[in-house]
Parts: structure tokens; sequence; C-alpha cells
């Protein structure tokens, strides 16, 4: 794994200010990789099991995990949140919302439980060919933090065709702007939650953003998600 504090955070911050997702190149290595995509079928491991097509979110399967997380998942989100979180403040200042997210992640965590949203949020999805996700935001209640990470698990071209990660972002007085991206294995991408804010002639907006997946054509597509905040 890359020491996560060791990268360029301020090139990550541009990004994440213009474009609203950040891309980080070989994160994970091959080996960690396997190593969380065979975690799938341990059932201990998880709170729920979700089927896509049973909720009309697509076609295919993530599975939420449980507390204790993983060691390799609670430090990923633990690290990446540290960074995150100054960013997060800087945006919800512009924005005028009100809203101060603490720097360590324990703190946004137990501020989760004491607001009735207790169940932890990070997850590995899998889509097999015909697999695909809607357009759709991950809140989850109303603690939410403004931005998530996917790590690519399998590599487009080997392990799959298809399965482009697909990006959304409302225009004002327009149709929305869509922004497809295929991450390589053990990439991670960094992206907004639910909006960016964007400089408009009377201050700042909301640009609202919606993720999902493009249909797999075939082969099998793991990816894991660290959603910061937990759920109600």
């Amino acid at each position: 794994m890359q020491d996560i504090s060791a990268m360029n955070w301020d090139s990550i911050y541009t990004a994440l200010n213009e474009k609203g997702y950040a891309l980080l190149p070989g994160v994970l290595s091959a080996n960690e990789c396997r190593h969380l995509s065979g975690l799938y079928p341990d059932d201990p491991l998880y709170r729920s099991t979700i089927n896509m097509q049973r909720y009309r979110f697509g076609k295919g399967e993530y599975r939420y995990f449980n507390y204790p997380l993983p060691p390799t998942i609670q430090v990923l989100r633990e690290m990446l949140y540290a960074p995150l979180a100054k960013l997060a403040n800087t945006w919800m200042q512009k924005l005028g919302t009100g809203v101060d997210y603490p720097l360590q992640h324990k703190a946004l965590v137990d501020h989760c439980h004491a607001h009735a949203q207790p169940r932890p949020t990070p997850l590995i999805l899998r889509y097999e060919a015909g697999g695909f996700n809607t357009l759709h935001q991950d809140l989850y209640g109303a603690v939410y933090f403004p931005f998530q990470v996917v790590f690519v698990l399998s590599q487009a071209g080997k392990d799959h065709e298809g399965g482009e990660f697909v990006l959304t972002e409302q225009v004002p007085r327009a149709q929305s702007k869509a922004e497809v991206l295929q991450p390589n294995q053990g990439d991670a991408l960094i992206f907004t939650t639910n909006f960016r804010p964007v400089k408009g002639s009377r201050g700042y907006y909301r640009a609202t953003m919606k993720h999902g997946v493009s249909e797999v054509k075939s082969g099998v597509r793991y990816s894991l998600g660290i959603i910061f905040h937990d759920a109600a």
C-alpha cells in the first residue's frame, strides 16, 4: 500500500476542486487487491448483502462490512479521511453551510452514532456479465461526509470488459455532464458524495454529482468502496 500521507495532496485538492474527482494510481498492489476481493465470500465479515436488482439499483451485488472492519480497510478509511477533512471544511466554508468536520475520523463516526447512524458503510461490490449500477449518491442519513473513495480490485481487459465508472454533474440551466473513467487494478478514485462548490457570478453554488457503473460485458468486476460516514 502506498503511503497516503506522502501523496501529492496539493494536486489531489486541485483535481477535486476543478472536477469533483481525483484519480490516485497504484495505491494498492495486485496482491492486496486479490486479498480484498477474496474476502467477498467470508460471510461473518458482513452486516448485510444487497441484491441490486431487487431494489432496482442495477444488476449485481454488494456487501457491507461489519465492525470491526478488516485491518486494511480500517487503515485506508482513517488515513484518507484526515487530508480530505481539510478540503471538506474549505468546501463547506465556501458554500456557507455552517458544517465543520472533525479532523480525526473517529470523531466523525462518534458524531454519526450520536445521530442514530451506527452502521458501517465500507463495502465490496461484485458485478458479473450484464451487471451495472445506476446513477446514485451514498448519503445514508442526515450526517454525511462530502467525499468517498472507490478502489478498483480487478483489471479491465483482463478480469472483465466494460464496467466503466461514470460520474455526472448537473450543469445550471442545462443537461448533466458525464465523465467516464476506467481506472486500473489498485487505483483509487476519490469523488464527491453529493455536490462540489463551483464559482458563479454570485459566489459559490452547489453542483450536484452522481456516480454509477456501466454494464460489464464479460468477466467479473470487483471494487471496494470507502464511505466515511456511517448509516442509519
